[in-house]
């Protein structure tokens, strides 16, 4: 199976939930009218694309109708798709590894699929022909620090870890250390699963990236922030809370096969400004991929040839 034929799998619910509902508003069709962007806009927001975004969806709608004088049912659903697309290709979805070492800082709440995240995204790298080594810098769960050994070893990367509740910041200057000695291409670091209101774990995290910016200061650095889709909304404002504390450049969306609401990749898009960069459609190594813009609004909002 392709991973675009995955891709259209994984979005089934909620490509027939968006669907069911793009079919009601189109069930009594008569002309593209204001009545009919209400509705699609309607559509949208039930969809978990956002209200802000969803306003700016169908704004742009707008514009094109007039412009293109649009008159038919899939020229309208035609257009959506292209400012769907358009609002995914604003942003950069590149990983950018560029120096030799590159660093990948890998953030977000417990529960969202963060260390199952970290071992695919190392697979990737190392069937590209790099050498990772990954720091096991969630130290206040021995269960994290086990699942994250258990990937690594199936990736086939090198693994730094510490003692349970050790500075984590202790084991990314080791897994530093490492990686110089190893001269090895990447770094990914693991950290706890930072609740957004728990101020202390948000500055164990500044001080994390204090000893990265000191150790290897004029290195390519991701800070990827992974997001569990099944929780929707609650996706956008996890952005928010994180953004407020590091600068992240890119998003790993998780979990896309098991909801109904991946309309909300637009929303998280739009709204931060923030690339989603891998996306999870599966259980296996290889169910996580480079995100598509192209592709994924073609899963989600098929139209007829």
């Amino acid at each position: 199976m392709s991973f675009f034929e995955k891709l259209k799998q994984g979005l089934s619910k909620t490509k027939n939930s968006f669907d069911e509902k793009m079919n009601q508003v189109f069930s009594g069709f008569r002309k593209v009218d204001e009545e009919l962007l209400e509705e699609l806009e309607e559509v949208l927001i039930m969809s978990d694309v956002g209200m802000e975004t969803s306003m700016k969806l169908i704004e742009q709608l707008r514009t094109r109708i007039k412009k293109e004088n649009i008159k038919e049912e899939m020229q309208v659903k035609e257009a959506l798709k292209q400012e769907m697309e358009n609002i995914l290709n604003h942003e950069d979805t590149n990983l950018h590894l560029e120096t030799k070492p590159s660093v990948i800082l890998v953030v977000g709440v417990n529960g969202v699929g963060k260390t199952t995240s970290i071992g695919k995204i190392a697979n990737r790298l190392k069937m590209q022909g790099k050498k990772v080594v990954i720091a096991a810098a969630d130290t206040f769960r021995a269960a994290a620090v086990e699942q994250l050994e258990i990937w690594s070893q199936r990736a086939g990367c090198e693994m730094i870890k510490g003692k349970e509740g050790i500075d984590p910041a202790s084991v990314v200057f080791d897994a530093i250390k490492r990686t110089k000695e190893e001269n090895a291409d990447v770094l990914i670091c693991d950290t706890a699963g930072r609740l957004h209101n728990k101020k202390y774990l948000m500055d164990e995290l500044l001080k994390i990236k204090r000893v990265i910016d000191k150790e290897l200061p004029d290195v390519a650095k991701e800070v990827l922030l992974v997001l569990d889709a099944t929780t929707g909304q609650n996706a956008i404002q996890q952005v928010k809370a994180f953004k407020e504390t590091v600068d992240i450049n890119g998003i790993v969306l998780t979990k896309l096969d098991g909801t109904a609401k991946g309309g909300v990749v637009l929303g998280i898009v739009e709204e931060n400004h923030i690339p989603i960069k891998f996306i999870g459609v599966g259980e296996q190594m290889e169910d996580m991929q480079e995100f598509n813009s192209k592709e994924f609004v073609e899963a989600l909002v098929e139209t007829e040839k």
